[in-house]
């Protein structure tokens, strides 16, 4: 891809300076969707939705009511190869539609904004532009974030999908259809509360044992944002 780009891994994905800025350090950049699946027990507490087809007309009904949404996260990667818990925190902002900027702030700071067919990516040393529509795989990540912030993921064909639910939230695993999305995860868990349909929390099962866990504290929704800090 150019730029430095070689070393970018989506969702769980690690950003690694020396590949995508140059130097040493390494970010961790995820957005929305969790465990393989096996037994239902690996969902304590949970039981199955059957009827699936009503359950999306449902969900994508109460989802299209969220307009925005502005939230702190807090995002816990293990590496496969470490014992050690890397722990990042930030902010998230959400405006429909196609408009995310994710903002990490501790350790380090890194940025990433989607707006329509343009990302944008910052840390404290450079910038990065990309047209979307020039790349195919950005054009995937750009769909399937906007798919689950929006409520239209269980539509999409790159995946195919289990339904949970307990009282009070509702568990999606997605399982990758494509061999390019299984690069990248085994399977994707999204944990959503009944209550407001927003996003509790995000998992992340990579294929070599790396797993990712975003959760999200303090949402607002429906509250005004301004549409330039979405500025690409």
């Amino acid at each position: 891809m150019g730029d430095g780009y070689s070393k970018f891994r989506v969702f769980g994905c690690r950003l690694t300076r020396a590949g995508l800025f140059g130097g040493g350090k390494n970010f961790t950049c995820a957005l929305f969707c969790l465990f393989s699946f096996s037994a239902v027990a690996q969902y304590p507490g949970y039981r199955s939705i059957s009827d699936l087809p009503t359950f999306k007309k449902q969900f994508a009904a109460q989802s299209i009511a969220i307009s925005t949404i502005t939230s702190n996260f807090t995002q816990e990667k293990i590496l496969s190869a470490l014992t050690e818990k890397i722990t990042s925190t930030g902010k998230f902002w959400f405006k429909r539609s196609n408009r995310v900027r994710i903002e990490y702030s501790e350790p380090f700071f890194f940025l990433m904004v989607l707006n329509g067919d343009k990302m944008l990516f910052r840390d404290d040393q450079k910038e990065n532009k990309i047209n979307v529509k020039s790349n195919k795989l950005f054009q995937q990540i750009n769909r399937i974030v906007m798919d689950c912030v929006q409520g239209t993921i269980l539509d999409s064909k790159d995946f195919s999908f289990r339904v949970f639910q307990d009282d009070g939230t509702l568990l999606m695993e997605m399982t990758p259809s494509s061999k390019a999305l299984r690069e990248f995860f085994d399977t994707i868990v999204l944990t959503v509360e009944k209550k407001d349909f927003s996003v509790r929390s995000i998992e992340m099962n990579e294929p070599l044992g790396d797993v990712t866990t975003i959760s999200f504290t303090h949402k607002k929704l429906n509250e005004p944002v301004s549409d330039a800090i979405f500025a690409p």
